[in-house]
């Protein structure tokens, strides 16, 4: 068994492996490519850090003249370039880089994943569409956030001193590691599923990017966007931004601040109601003495006091539009009957009698030159018909007769024209001009001269 003399302390132990970090030639000047980790920016005094990579984080110390020397802004996540040498910090045995000079290289695989999702989400319009405003004064708050955490430990203090009677409930979730994102998206659908909460609190205390790269993940803010509940986001320091901040209906930049967004003071709800009372009842007091004093003056006016006054001038007006009218239907009638008496007098002066008389005598000329037509007209057509009827009587059979011509018909009266027609002992009948004869055919002597002609 070892001496006792043969324990070290933990100073020794620390101090001898200070000395080995300090007498390494290999340590004293380093040269390392890392990304930026737990930064915050302190204005005018030392600045402390993390490098990191993938497998690996080392702490970082750079000191305020070195830091002043910088030309650039170092921010969380960004890949830099850093010289500087490797020592241990004694009183936490923890060993370190001090950075005594630094340049970016690049950006850092989560800021570069953080950026390009920013700008998708952008593109997309989830970070301008319309936010859903806060409930006033809400009934139920959902809180997502670690149970053991001081954010829900804060929330619970400022609600409880600001709004009492607001209920909180407490939807325990995992903020941190790679099964957080898919934690917090269930927990906010779980609460719209719920549905009878006014406002929701999503939150987280500080860390680095990589403790806070749940609030970075996309389904996270896509669940923020989907949620019909309005949501306050309160996710790590005042400087620190995630993509669930920008989704969120409104950002807080601590726990307390969340809960003082979401919920009023009552006391100061209170005051204002009793001075709102207050004003009520004034106000409805000055009316009611404004009224009261309209009222007075009514009553004194003379309406009531004397109200045939009330009618006076319209009785007047009255009065006066009744003589306007007599006068006006005067005037009317006088000014017709001298229209009346022009008209008749240019009408004498333009009497029809004359004109009537000329288109008498005009239509008794034409009446005459008529009746003078006519018997022109009958005596031209009568002369006419006396010709016509001389001229069939110049071709009448009749007359032809009387100058001794006769003709004959059979018993059918078929006229006889041609010896054929004529059969010896046939009784023919012989028609002259004034009387008929019968006879008997005897013989039947034909005319050579006329049966050559015909042959």
């Amino acid at each position: 068994m070892a001496a006792q003399t043969d324990y070290l302390s933990v100073t020794a132990l620390t101090k001898y492996l200070k000395r080995k970090f300090d007498s390494d030639p290999y340590l004293d000047r380093v040269y390392l490519t890392g990304e930026i980790s737990n930064f915050r920016l302190r204005p005018n005094a030392h600045q402390y850090f993390s490098l990191k990579d993938d497998h690996a984080k080392i702490s970082a110390i750079m000191f305020r003249s070195a830091f002043n020397k910088v030309k650039f802004t170092p921010e969380e996540g960004m890949k830099v370039l850093v010289v500087g040498r490797i020592s241990l910090y004694e009183p936490s045995g923890s060993y370190q880089i001090y950075v005594e000079r630094m340049e970016p290289d690049g950006v850092g695989a989560l800021y570069q994943a953080y950026e390009q999702l920013k700008k998708k989400l952008t593109q997309e319009g989830l970070f301008a569409a319309p936010k859903k405003p806060l409930v006033r004064f809400p009934k139920r708050i959902a809180v997502i956030t670690s149970p053991s955490g001081a954010v829900i430990r804060d929330i619970i203090t400022t609600t409880r001193r600001r709004y009492p009677i607001a209920q909180l409930v407490l939807f325990p979730t995992l903020v941190q590691g790679t099964e957080a994102a898919s934690d917090i998206t269930a927990k906010i659908q779980q609460v719209n599923r719920i549905g009878n909460f006014d406002t929701l609190i999503v939150g987280r205390g500080g860390g680095s990017i990589e403790d806070l790269w749940p609030f970075n993940e996309e389904r996270v803010a896509r669940a923020i966007f989907a949620s019909q509940v309005p949501i306050i986001s309160s996710v790590g320091h005042e400087t620190d931004t995630t993509i669930a901040d920008l989704v969120a209906d409104v950002r807080a930049a601590t726990p307390t601040a969340a809960a003082e967004l979401a919920v009023p003071v009552l006391s100061d709800e209170v005051l204002k109601l009793q001075q709102q009372r207050i004003r009520l009842f004034q106000a409805l007091q000055s009316k009611l003495a404004i009224a009261k004093k309209q009222l007075e003056r009514l009553q004194q006016s003379y309406v009531f006091r004397q109200p045939n006054r009330l009618y006076d001038g319209y009785s007047q007006r009255v009065d006066s539009l009744k003589q306007q009218l007599v006068s006006g239907f005067q005037q009317t009638y006088l000014k017709q009957n001298q229209q009346v008496a022009i008209l008749n007098t240019r009408l004498k002066q333009q009497t029809p009698l004359r004109a009537i008389q000329l288109a008498q005598e005009n239509l008794q000329r034409q009446r005459q030159q008529l009746t003078d037509a006519g018997q022109r007209y009958f005596q031209e057509k009568r002369q006419l018909l006396q010709q016509q009827i001389q001229s069939l009587d110049y071709l009448s059979p009749l007359k032809i007769m009387k100058r001794g011509y006769s003709y004959v018909t059979d018993d059918q009266g078929n006229v006889l024209k041609r010896a054929a027609d004529f059969k010896p002992a046939n009784s023919v009948t012989l028609h002259v001009s004034d009387a008929t004869v019968t006879a008997t055919i005897k013989k039947v002597a034909v005319n050579e001269q006329k049966e050559e002609d015909n042959g």
